[in-house]
């Protein structure tokens, strides 16, 4: 393929911005007033942020409140630091950020396939004292395993529990989990990024600290990135159908071609998906590729340029080895069958030149 002409796989990182999240920003920006401003300037800013609220909750179908952040990563503090269950219990498969935060937290085990198991959960809980915060992410962003959620809902209604979902690669993508708090990146679904949402049941569940929305949150709301937002996730997205198809037949061309698909057997979102190209490191993977013109990662996006191995496929019970040659390749609202069809061509050319034990 021409020099020019590069391949984006890499849509768990980000997303570019849909032409009607690009518009909606431009209207925001020519309304620049302080929306927490008395005066009439900012009383009509503080309209469309209040307008912009409720097409948010329509159109995620969440009946609770809404708390605009500066993206999933502040939505997640906010929820770690400020929330009054003293208790918590996180899955070790969590983004590298919820791990930072939530540092001393208990540990949920994960089976082979990445699964938080509801019974273990249950056994956890139940050994509780008090009221605990459970922290599952819905849909794992190296891997694309999508947690029953449903099942943990039910657990920790039973047990008296506080459920934080990380909907982070979800969202917009699926309909939102049954969750006592949820977080959205914008940057995720063709919003921009810098902006971002915490979804909660009952503000109670906070400690409040004074500021902007509703006291939760200190800064200017940024009205221009939250309209980009709202105008993202009100796009259609009618490509699930399409982005299943190019995710089973890259998972069958691998296999075929002698790689492995990471956690194979379990559910997995139609965007992700993390392949094993046996004998060949994932850095000298990413840089073959990259020179060839395809965007992909080795996981995460925060934490690709480490040397440590995936704290998510040791989790998963991948030894060391194997995982250090895994990378991950995500599909688009845009990817096409030829830009795939193209990746699966390199990624034989890049096996077959490796050296074979």
């Amino acid at each position: 393929m021409s020099e020019q002409k590069r391949i984006y796989l890499d849509y768990a990182a980000t997303t570019p911005m849909l032409d009607v999240a690009r518009q909606a920003c431009l209207e925001g920006f020519a309304h620049w007033a302080n929306p927490s401003s008395p005066h009439a300037d900012g009383r009509g800013a503080g309209a469309m942020l209040e307008n912009a609220r409720k097409r948010f909750k329509a159109a995620l179908d969440w009946d609770g409140e809404v708390i605009f952040t500066s993206g999933a990563s502040e939505a997640i503090a906010m929820a770690l630091k400020q929330t009054k269950p003293v208790r918590q219990l996180v899955s070790p498969i969590e983004h590298d950020v919820v791990l930072r935060f939530a540092e001393g937290a208990d540990s949920i085990p994960v089976d082979l396939n990445g699964l938080v198991v509801p019974m273990r959960l249950n056994h956890l809980l139940k050994a509780e004292k008090e009221q605990a915060l459970v922290v599952v992410q819905s849909v794992n962003n190296e891997t694309g395993v999508m947690q029953d959620m449903e099942a943990l809902a039910k657990v920790t209604r039973d047990r008296d529990a506080i459920l934080l979902a990380d909907c982070s690669q979800s969202a917009g993508k699926m309909p939102l989990p049954d969750a006592d708090m949820i977080i959205i990146a914008g940057h995720k679904f063709g919003g921009p990024p810098g902006v971002g949402a915490l979804l909660i049941k009952d503000l109670k569940l906070l400690h409040a600290y004074g500021g902007q929305e509703q006291g939760y949150r200190s800064g200017t709301q940024n009205l221009p990135y939250i309209m980009a937002m709202v105008a993202a996730l009100e796009a259609p997205a009618n490509w699930a159908g399409r982005a299943t198809e190019l995710r089973a037949h890259l998972d069958n061309a691998i296999k075929t071609e002698g790689g492995a698909v990471v956690a194979e057997n379990a559910p997995r979102i139609a965007t992700i998906g993390s392949y094993q190209m046996p004998g060949v490191a994932a850095n000298t993977q990413l840089i073959k590729f990259d020179m060839a013109g395809f965007s992909v990662s080795a996981g995460s996006a925060c934490s690709s340029g480490t040397l440590k191995p995936s704290h998510v496929l040791e989790a998963m019970g991948i030894d060391e080895g194997t995982a250090r040659e895994v990378i991950r390749v995500s599909v688009g609202r845009d990817t096409t069958r030829a830009e795939i069809y193209d990746f699966i061509e390199q990624w034989k050319s890049i096996f077959s030149a490796a050296p074979k034990s």
